[in-house]
């Protein structure tokens, strides 16, 4: 496929250069263990056709594998091909991250966070996270939030969405591509258990406040948390149902207007939710896992995509204390 044949402005044509890209970093982690060299490497063949350069691996210190890159449009392959411009809505950089490779090499460092994620749905300990987050940022910084974006695959996908949102919280909005991105996690479903619990205490201790007089009480246990910031960042999440450890993405939150949210991440006002682009697959039936989680389908020509339903629980939980402040913090300011 030809940059010179297409546009950047296809959603379609965007998604299978993001997956192409990564792609790339998993054969730049096989070309590294299998000593290739510069002329029978793989990966470069992934990047050359969109006239995107490799500019830097982002390696684990833990045990040198490339576990990301750094990708910057190629001015002189483009100009070589009569491109004269980079065309609108080609990124001027990429960092993009790989999922879990099983071979022997890299196979311990990519379980153990695949486990860190399974036990606390947080990769925020990872040498992985910090590498990631410092190449995001250095070129955001470089060349601006709007011309750059990160891409990532299975546990490559979990670190781009934290790493995204961990910039976000700063104010620097990064387009995303997420495919395949994890989802299921121990921590989710003890807190699932938990949330149900503290809401019946909660409607317990509400009903018992309401026959109360101390309205002071009353009005701080039910303090409003206020959106800030006028701009929302909602990556890009690519689905398949078949994919059992990305799926829950697509659970609709039917009782997210109901339930009260933890004060860690209350609720926005004014019915504003923080959400994401779910794309889902759904162009087969039942899938196997291997081939409803695999990177090669959404570069497929004849992959079929529907708009998923926005307001995911998931992704609410998630991403919606990028747009409040929690009450508590409220209460201490109108204490000051």
């Amino acid at each position: 496929m030809s940059i010179r044949n297409v546009s950047w402005k296809d959603a379609n044509y965007k998604r299978t250069v993001m997956a192409c890209f990564v792609q790339a970093v998993y054969l730049l982690e096989i070309d590294r263990q299998e000593n290739r060299t510069e002329e029978n490497a793989l990966a470069p063949k992934w990047l050359i056709p969109f006239k995107y350069k490799l500019v830097e691996t982002l390696n684990d210190e833990r045990d040198g594998s490339i576990f990301g890159a750094i990708l910057e449009w190629d001015r002189s392959a483009a100009l070589a091909d009569f491109v004269l411009i980079r065309p609108s809505g080609a990124p001027r950089a990429v960092v993009a991250l790989r999922g879990t490779l099983l071979k022997s090499q890299t196979m311990r460092r990519d379980i153990e966070d695949d486990l860190r994620f399974l036990a606390w749905e947080s990769l925020k300990g990872s040498v992985r996270f910090n590498a990631a987050l410092k190449a995001l940022k250095s070129i955001a910084n470089k060349y601006g939030s709007n011309n750059v974006c990160i891409v990532g695959h299975s546990l490559g996908a979990g670190f781009a969405l934290q790493v995204g949102k961990a910039l976000a919280k700063e104010g620097i909005h990064v387009e995303a591509h997420l495919f395949n991105p994890p989802s299921v996690s121990l921590a989710m479903s003890f807190r699932n258990i938990g949330e149900k619990a503290g809401f019946a205490w909660k409607r317990f201790k509400s009903s018992m406040l309401s026959s109360n007089t101390d309205t002071e009480t009353s009005c701080n246990e039910n303090m409003p948390s206020f959106r800030i910031g006028l701009k929302q960042w909602v990556p890009h999440l690519y689905i398949n149902n078949s994919d059992y450890i990305c799926c829950s993405y697509t659970d609709q939150d039917n009782d997210l207007q109901d339930k009260h949210a933890d004060k860690e991440n209350a609720k926005p006002a004014n019915g504003h939710f923080a959400g994401a682009k779910l794309f889902l697959s759904s162009n087969k039936g039942k899938q196997k896992f291997l081939e409803a989680h695999g990177l090669e389908q959404w570069w497929s020509d004849n992959l079929e995509l529907q708009t998923a339903i926005s307001n995911s629980k998931l992704i609410t939980q998630q991403l919606k204390s990028l747009y409040t402040i929690p009450a508590s913090q409220l209460t201490q300011a109108k204490r000051q």
